[in-house]
This record gives structure tokens, sequence and C-alpha cells, in this order.
């Protein structure tokens, strides 16, 4: 019996030897080549790492260095310098679902061609990573990302998974060619909906703060939306500027406020806007609103050979249409002042009181052809109901015949000034008298 049991214990020393003896090698160079070439020669993902360490300190968990993961014929979806997995008693029924991942001092490739990764955790934390979407429709490119994705499930196309909570900031981020620093974002994620409860970056030497949720079939709920002190110069002219607001099925603002904020492109500017607008939705090329209002105010407003000095604007929105309560500005020299309302029933503008003074206008040299074009669809009449003018300038520069028309002064009434899409003076009465 003492012989049996000594030989018992001869072999489970040399069990002992040879399992510890396989720990250490593990942690080896060696032992990370092959661990290495197993999981490449026997799954459809390549994975290299330098040492797998493990600390009897830290029992539960396993920490990788130099990691580069990917799918064969790919490239790497994943590399870090340093990738910590936190083990538990899942592992027993569960081995591929760990307690946590953390990456760290790496890149991390996600886009939809993004193969699945073949684990999940309960968490996943990224520390001092950069993050890029390649190929995405959200063209993505972060550095010095941290924050968490719990639980992480991914799924082809999914790197972060159909359901899942997520906290990240990132030092420096560009989104679709817009560059911001310093952004914090919270929110959730559940299918094709996503819950932004707080966004915050700071762009274009200003600030921006946020709520906002993208629903599953790609419109957007804007709850809350603050830009202060912005100063944007865009490439873009105005119309490519906002044509991005017609990619996305509807657009829903609750709340939209921007602060002495300057932006400019190649044939327009606003200098020192603020602006609030509420409750508003866009689609495609339309709009609706229930009690919506705008009210803005700027120092300078420029479209092409439009400039405008101080422009004071105040409107209501309504399933009728919108009406105007305030619109002010100096321009060419003069103040005009307008209120009424444009009706989406006729799309018909109708200004109750229009005032014009001090006007030192000169003809564009093709006011001619401008005359005779047809105006937008948006526009099919327009009608003054009171209208006066006082001390304006008038020239036409035409080398053929050139005019002007100085101490120009008058009023009118129910005046027509457009009719199907088309200038003329179609009805009304007005008096005029010039020196």
């Amino acid at each position: 019996m003492k012989l049996i049991g000594r030989l018992l214990l001869y072999v489970l020393i040399a069990c002992l030897v040879v399992i510890f003896g396989f720990y250490f090698l593990l942690q080896t160079r060696w032992g990370a080549d092959h661990i290495s070439n197993w999981v490449s020669e026997n799954s459809g993902y390549h994975l290299t790492f330098d040492v797998m360490d493990h600390r009897f300190s830290a029992p539960s968990h396993l920490l990788l260095e130099n990691v580069t993961f990917g799918r064969d014929g790919q490239p790497a979806t994943l590399v870090a310098k340093t990738v910590d997995i936190g083990l538990s008693i899942r592992q027993l029924t569960a081995p591929l679902h760990v307690d946590t991942i953390l990456l760290q001092d790496g890149t991390l490739n996600i886009s939809v061609q993004t193969a699945p990764f073949p684990f999940e955790a309960d968490r996943l934390q990224l520390r001092n990573m950069a993050l890029n979407s390649p190929g995405s429709e959200w063209r993505l490119s972060a550095q010095r990302v941290n924050g968490g994705v719990m639980p992480w499930r991914p799924e082809a196309g999914r790197v972060l998974g159909n359901k899942a909570q997520i906290q990240l900031s990132a030092g420096s981020l560009t989104l679709n060619d817009v560059p911001a620093t310093n952004v914090l974002i919270e929110g959730s994620i559940d299918h094709d909906q996503v819950m932004l409860n707080t966004v915050g970056a700071d762009m274009a030497r200003g600030a921006l703060t946020g709520v906002a949720r993208r629903n599953a079939d790609g419109s957007w709920v804007v709850e809350n939306l603050r830009l202060n002190d912005i100063r944007l110069q865009s490439d873009k002219s105005l119309s490519e500027f906002f044509a991005p607001l017609t990619t996305v099925p509807s657009l829903q603002i609750g709340r939209l406020e921007v602060t002495d904020s300057s932006l400019q492109g190649p044939d327009w500017a606003v200098t020192d806007l603020d602006l609030s607008l509420r409750n508003l939705t866009l689609r495609k090329e339309d709009w609706q609103s229930q009690e919506g209002k705008l009210s803005m105010n700027a120092s300078e407003f420029i479209y092409g050979s439009l400039h405008l000095l101080d422009p004071i604007l105040n409107a209501e929105f309504s399933p009728q249409g919108v009406a105007l309560r305030q619109f002010t500005t100096r321009w060419e020299g003069g103040m005009v002042r307008t209120s009424g309302a444009w009706l989406r029933e006729g799309k018909a503008l109708i200004l109750d009181d229009t005032a014009i003074a001090g006007l030192e206008y000169t003809l564009p040299e093709n006011w001619k052809q401008l005359w005779m074009k047809p105006l937008p669809d948006w526009l099919n009449s327009l009608t003054l109901k009171k209208f006066s003018a006082s001390r304006n300038l008038v020239i036409d520069i035409d080398p053929a015949f050139p005019w002007q028309i100085t101490a120009l002064d008058g009023y009118g009434a129910n005046l027509e000034l457009v009719q199907h899409h088309q200038w003329g003076v179609w009805s009304g009465n007005a008096t005029l008298n010039a020196a």
C-alpha cells in the first residue's frame, strides 16, 4: 500500500510539474507563437501576439501584449499594445464569453464589412485607443478614445452589437469630414435605434452639446442641440452645406440654439449669428411643424450678391404655413422692414406692411432676364397689402440705355407682384414720385 501511495504521489508531482511547466511555457514567446499559429490554422481568423502574462495576484485575468487580430485575407480589425481579458466562472459553460475585455494603446477598425468577433464580454473597455470606420456611412476617425460598451456582443456588420450601453470619450474625432475635440458620448444601441443621451464636443473653436435619437428607419430626432461660439469655414456652397439634411428620411428638431456663431462658405457667410428654432421637422425638401418658432439675428449675411446687415427675423410655423412676425434689415445703404405670412395652400406670400427707405440700389446687369425667369415652386404669388418707399435711389448701368431714379418715394396697396411664379405688376394700386 505504501508503494502504491508513493507511486500516486510521484505521478501527482509529475503531473503538477508538467502543468506548471506548460503554464510557464505558454507565457513565453514560444508559447505565444504556438497559440497564434493554432488559432490562425484552425479558424477563419489570424491572430498574433508577443507574450501572454498571467499573475497569481490577479488570477482571473490574462494579459496579451502586442496583439493583432482580424479576419483572414482582410486588414487587421484590432491592433493593441495590451489586451486584458477578465475571466469568470462563466467560462465553464461559455468559453468564449468573458467577463471583461480591456483594449489599450491601439487601433480598432469597425465597418459593415467587419466579420463578427468569435467572442463576447459583459463589458468592453477602451483605453487610449483609436477608432476608424472605413467604408461605412459614418466616416469616423477618433483618437485617444476611452470608455466602455456593456454588454459587448458583436455581430456581423455590428461591432458594438445589437443592444448595449455606450460611454465614450475621445481627445479628437472626425465624423464625415467634420473635426471635433474633447468629445463625450453617452447613450445606447437597441438594434437599429441609437439613443444619444449626452453629446458634447469642442468644434470649430466653439462648443456643441445635445441630445438626439436615430430611429430604425434612419430618421433623426434632435431633442436639444446647442452651438456656442462656432467659427466654421466650409468649401461647400450653401445648398451643398445643407444637402446632408435631405439624405435622411426626416429630421425632427425639438430645440436648436445657436449663439454668437459665424459660418462662411465660397459665396455665402453669416457672422455673429444668434438663432433659436423649435418644433420643426424637415422631410426631404419639405417641412412640417406644429407650433414651431424661429428667432434669429446676425451682424451680416451674404449670399451671392445679396448682402444684408443686421438682419432680424421672427417667425412662427404651423400646418397652414409661416407667420412672419418681423423681418428687418439694412440693405444697399437703406432699411427694409416687413411682416406677413406664407400660406402652404396656394404657396402665396402675403406681406401686410412693407417699408423701404434710403435704398441706393444698382440693378444687376441681367435684371431683365431675372424678371422673366420663373420663380421657385414655393412662391406662386406675392402680394403687398401695404407698401411705402422713401428717399430711394435706383440705378440701371445698362450701357445701351443707362438710367437712374433719385429721391424715389411712393406708397401702394394690394400690389400683386408675382402671379403663377412670374414677376409683374398684376393688380393693385401705387403712387410713385421721384426727383
